[in-house]
């Protein structure tokens, strides 16, 4: 039986503790007064110099323009309230981005360590439906980490509602009656986008996961002490209707949780998009886990064949990914449609580094380090692609979210990192206690003699 160390423990729980001081801190430092970013902007715009100083008085003379030809009966003094009123909406936008960030930062850190324990249920049911027979000296290591799911799911799901009721309306902006009442777009949307129905749907795909995982593990355990393949069996059925469940709950929770950020904007090919990021990464972190137990005098029977083979999954996957980018963006981009194409064009603006950079860490890094076979079977080196490769997917979910809730106000800072110690912290916590409640390696399952000689 596997224990966890004290001071693996000992640094998951450091881990929490400093990211829920920086994400407090976060929050403190984020409410700023409608003066404060009123200076801001002005030291900005004199930062800049003359440029956009005198864009923005090309844009006021247009802007009185309008006003003297569409309104000629209105005063002079009129018109310089028009556009107070313009200044002072711009600055309570700015100001409510800014307040968007420790949300958005939270939010994004959440979702990235709940998908890697979803990516890894889902290849769990897969090595159970296709009855692989290379994979079952790893069931135990996928088991812990899918213990993430129920409170990674839960905690995701808090966030959003709690960013639409004690926030803000901080992340999803149609969860704000005033913006609803003036876009008849996400009117026609309110049957599906309203918080209700939205908790609803998050409850129901984060039960369904749970339970799946909970009755896969029992059966597993059962089938260590059984006399029979009964067991095998029943996860086998299971794993197989699950994956019928998950291909459309995964879907719409793409929908609900990341895309509806942007209520305007829609892609049909959006949930295998999320898919293959949640895929590789939760491979990713199957490796390094395996690895790390080795590493500590465990899992004698896992060889480097089988290393070998999560490096494979891991270039893959990462192949899939960027083919989803491709065929994403290509399209939308290529149509020019303009309700379509605004989701790269802020993007391209506003993120052009991380953008492209993510394409970069995501899809080249990994063909070229990956792609050698004999690489696939080094430790270290499957380790420092696979840093790079949850850095690239982390970038991925960051480009998602905070463009469409703090647009140009981002940046990488003490919410950005707290939030990532917070959840990496849990996330250990979680994963490596698990491990402890079971042998880390399964019993009479009818392939184990298969996985314990594999060679590749």
């Amino acid at each position: 039986m596997y224990t966890i160390s004290n001071k693996l423990k000992t640094f998951s729980i450091a881990l929490i503790i400093l990211g829920l001081l920086g994400v407090g801190y976060g929050f403190m430092t984020s409410h700023k007064s409608f003066e404060d970013v009123e200076t801001m902007l002005a030291e900005e715009t004199s930062h800049h110099g003359g440029g956009h100083a005198e864009e923005a008085t090309h844009e006021t003379a247009s802007h009185d323009a309008a006003a003297n030809e569409n309104h000629a009966q209105e005063t002079h003094g009129e018109g310089v309230e028009s556009h107070s009123d313009a200044h002072k909406k711009h600055v309570e936008h700015v100001q409510h981005q800014i307040a968007n960030r420790p949300w958005s930062a939270l939010y994004v850190a959440a979702f990235f360590f709940f998908m890697i324990a979803l990516g890894v249920l889902a290849f769990y049911a897969i090595q159970f439906a296709s009855q692989s027979g290379w994979s079952p000296v790893l069931f135990r290591v996928m088991e812990g980490i899918t213990a993430y799911v129920l409170p990674g799911g839960l905690i995701v799901l808090a966030i959003a509602v709690a960013s639409g009721t004690i926030g803000h309306y901080n992340i999803f902006i149609w969860m704000d009656p005033d913006v609803v009442a003036h876009d008849k777009l996400i009117q026609a949307k309110a049957s599906w986008l309203n918080l209700g129905w939205f908790a609803v749907r998050g409850l129901i795909f984060i039960a369904g996961w749970s339970l799946y995982r909970h009755f896969a593990r029992k059966f597993t355990i059962a089938q260590d002490t059984s006399d029979d393949n009964s067991n095998f069996k029943k996860a086998f059925r299971i794993s197989a209707a699950f994956l019928v469940f998950f291909i459309y709950t995964e879907s719409i929770m793409s929908w609900d949780w990341i895309m509806s950020v942007d209520p305007h904007w829609f892609s049909t090919l959006f949930g295998w998009y999320v898919f293959a990021g949640m895929a590789v990464s939760g491979i990713t972190v199957i490796a390094f886990v395996a690895l790390y137990l080795k590493s500590r005098g465990h899992l004698e029977i896992v060889n480097d064949s089988h290393i070998h083979d999560l490096a494979k999954y891991m270039f893959g996957f990462s192949i899939f990914w960027a083919y989803l980018w491709f065929s994403q963006f290509m399209l939308i981009w290529y149509a020019n449609i303009p309700e379509e194409v605004t989701y790269f064009v802020t993007r391209i603006q506003d993120y052009n580094g991380l953008f492209f950079g993510m394409l970069v860490l995501n899809f080249v890094f990994p063909f070229l380090v990956l792609m050698n076979s004999d690489y696939k079977r080094i430790p270290w080196f499957v380790f420092m692609a696979g840093i790079i490769i949850l850095v690239g997917h982390y970038i991925d979910v960051y480009v998602m979210i905070m463009p469409a809730t703090v647009g140009d106000r981002w940046a990488f800072g003490i919410p950005e990192i707290s939030s990532i110690m917070l959840f990496a912290g849990l996330f250990l916590f979680i994963v490596f206690t698990a491990l402890t409640k079971a042998p880390l390696i399964v019993k009479r399952n009818p392939f184990l003699k298969e996985s314990e000689h594999f060679h590749y």
